[in-house]
């Protein structure tokens, strides 16, 4: 078997088991480059100095987090290959990810916050802005909202996170407030939650949604760097302030291993520093 037809094997089971069109397209791309580099050799002639050696050109020029991820798909794409016997061993097998440092996630401090809401000018900003604010949603899961999935009586929307899963996460009355005011302006019968405003009929897609912000950002002058992902760190920063215990935190922003979380607790430190540091 030669390596593309052991890609075609592996990226049919991944479709089988639900993996995302988003994930999906990722090893793609990871596999593309693979293929480049070694060619489209049989599969039982690739061996782990091959594969080093292959991985030791690309830590030329990439991130250690980037070379992770092209780790994690070798290591996945060669166990799978192992696992349904079309090799009888697996190359991959001591193949380590490189040493990361921890970056503590960046955050808007509450001055931003208030910024960003008292420059909205639409219905739409303020409903996308709060609910950012509140829910701690990735862009992702809030591109994908559809109306009929709000439950207005309990202030609450069913999310699909990573991997398919699905949780529960909860906005705020003022979001409510502004979510309906958005909702009851619009003349369109487009089920998505958010919709472009050139075309009201088409949902909002994720780069729509972070030109929205930087547009707002802008218009306020918003020092800090305004993208959707820093209202997750702000979002649970906030919680962290308040008291919140990790493991709460955990569930509220879907991740689905407890380590991940664990980095918000250096924000607690890291947020007194920086307010210190700007207000002193």
């Amino acid at each position: 078997m030669n390596l593309k037809d052991l890609w075609k094997m592996y990226e049919a089971d991944k479709r089988i088991l639900g993996f995302s069109q988003h994930t999906l397209k990722a090893y793609n791309l990871q596999f593309k480059i693979l293929h480049r580099e070694i060619g489209d050799i049989e599969i039982d002639e690739i061996s782990l100095n091959l594969l080093k050696e292959y991985l030791s050109k690309q830590s030329e020029r990439l991130k250690p987090s980037s070379l992770g991820h092209r780790i994690r798909f070798i290591r996945s794409l060669f166990r799978f290959a192992f696992e349904e016997g079309h090799l009888s061993r697996n190359p991959s097998l001591k193949l380590k990810e490189p040493k990361m440092d921890k970056r503590i996630p960046k955050f808007l401090i509450e001055e931003d916050v208030i910024h960003l809401k008292i420059t909205c000018d639409s219905p739409r900003e303020h409903a996308l802005l709060e609910f950012l604010c509140c829910t701690g949603c990735r862009v992702g899961e809030i591109q994908k909202l559809n109306i009929e999935d709000i439950n207005w009586e309990n202030c609450s929307v069913i999310v699909n996170g990573k991997g398919s899963k699905q949780r529960e996460v909860y906005f705020t009355t003022e979001c409510k407030v502004w979510l309906k005011r958005y909702l009851e302006n619009r003349q369109d019968t487009c089920k998505a939650l958010f919709v472009t405003e050139t075309h009201p009929t088409r949902r909002m897609m994720i780069p729509t949604i972070r030109y929205s912000l930087k547009k707002l950002a802008a218009r306020g002058e918003i020092v800090a760097n305004v993208y959707p992902h820093r209202f997750r760190h702000t979002f649970a920063c906030k919680l962290l302030d308040n008291g919140a215990p990790l493991d709460f935190i955990q569930g509220m922003l879907g991740h689905e291993k407890a380590s991940t979380t664990q980095i918000y607790a250096q924000l607690r430190g890291e947020r007194r520093r920086e307010l210190y540091r700007r207000y002193f």
